[in-house]
């Protein structure tokens, strides 16, 4: 049965189903919905939202549905501008306490209809259930405050520029929100008026401190070159990646990072015969995975692209799923402990740590080592704060 869950926060359960309102006991026979909401994670229950590629409503609301779409849509935002003014957080408030029932079943019954569109005129991606998880992975991430402290960063060191950049960040939730469909590759963007993580200059990395304990940061050595590696079939060196081409790709020995700027110029350049090797076959991948219109993963993700693009695209996509698989994997172990996913910047997933959790830390390594495409060398740091992690060795 097609439904509309009321409000996402976990505390505020309610449902829209059979035009009428229905709070804490839910029915049990809801089936679709356009978006998720916490308490719905044990419910076999589907999302429009992940049919439509993460598009809003009014992108996919039918021509004939549009009217309505747009009268109930604007009341909906004069409500959340006056909650806005009055500093009136919806992270702390349930909707249907702010918002009279009346309104509420109008909005969600236009709702309901667009939701019935999607699921009659979409097809369901190949990779929706890739998509569900990270979906879900990061629904919980937002709604983790971040633990923001402006006063450790010393601004005497910082140029004038970063330190308005450093007081512009005031003005964000402490809040991080991915679009998961931000990038049509995979790599998350976050959501406006969120808190900006992915684009934070390192300079101001220190503002960001555990809930917990401390910070634990893993993330590949040589992302996309292991990636290439496994999708070409060929074995993965223990240790730096791009030291090991420096010393066996190359006929002259460079210094790494001379070789790693010379290797990725010639890995998404086409055109390039820089690098002669057997090993890295960029046209085997092509031949693999593409069928000179359309790309897809080893994750089921679909890329419209060019030849130029889509070794790139290829590369860029199974690496950043990768990440988010892992992600969610490590996002499950976590679940019944105090530990928790703090956020995830590009390649890098970052984790909120507590003292008496240590212990898991080599089980939680082993995760995000060995990953579909077989073990990946895992670089290790922690720390404090964000912008002062060290290497840990285990």
């Amino acid at each position: 049965m097609i439904f509309q869950a009321i409000d996402d926060n976990r505390d505020c359960v309610g449902v829209y189903v059979d035009g009428e309102l229905v709070f804490d006991e839910l029915p049990a026979n809801l089936s679709k919905t356009w978006k998720y909401a916490a308490y719905l994670d044990n419910m076999d229950v589907e999302y429009a939202y992940l049919y439509a590629s993460g598009r809003p409503l009014e992108d996919v609301c039918p021509d004939y549905m549009k009217p309505d779409w747009k009268r109930v849509k604007r009341t909906f935002e004069a409500y959340l501008k006056t909650f806005q003014i009055a500093k009136i957080s919806l992270y702390d408030n349930c909707v249907y306490d702010l918002v009279p029932h009346g309104f509420l079943k109008d909005f969600f019954d236009v709702r309901n209809n667009i939701t019935k569109h999607v699921f009659e005129n979409y097809q369901k991606p190949k990779n929706y259930d890739f998509l569900n998880q990270t979906y879900k992975t990061v629904y919980d991430i937002k709604h983790q405050k971040l633990n923001i402290d402006f006063s450790s960063t010393r601004t005497a060191n910082l140029s004038h520029a970063m330190k308005g950049h450093l007081h512009n960040l005031k003005k964000y939730d402490k809040r991080c929100v991915y679009n998961i469909f931000g990038t049509v590759t995979g790599r998350f963007t976050n959501v406006s008026n969120s808190f900006p993580i992915l684009t934070l200059p390192k300079q101001l990395r220190t503002i960001i401190r555990p809930q917990n304990d401390w910070f634990l940061a893993l993330d590949y050595n040589g992302a996309e070159v292991r990636t290439l590696l496994s999708l070409l079939g060929e074995e993965q060196p223990e240790h730096d990646i791009h030291d090991w081409n420096a010393k066996n790709i190359f006929d002259t020995r460079l210094d790494r990072d001379v070789a790693k700027k010379r290797f990725f110029a010639w890995l998404y350049n086409p055109r390039s015969d820089d690098i002669k090797s057997d090993l890295y076959d960029r046209e085997k991948i092509l031949e693999l995975y593409w069928d000179n219109n359309t790309l897809v993963t080893p994750y089921d993700r679909e890329l419209t692209v060019d030849r130029d693009r889509a070794l790139n695209y290829c590369l860029q996509s199974t690496c950043a799923d990768t990440i988010s698989d892992r992600m969610n994997k490590i996002h499950a172990f976590l679940q019944d402990k105090k530990s928790k996913i703090a956020f995830s910047v590009h390649d890098e997933v970052v984790i909120d740590v507590t003292d008496d959790e240590k212990k898991y830390i080599p089980e939680i390594i082993e995760l995000f080592s060995n990953n579909k495409l077989g073990k990946f060398s895992a670089t290790v740091k922690a720390g404090r704060d964000f912008g002062n992690l060290k290497r840990l060795n285990l």
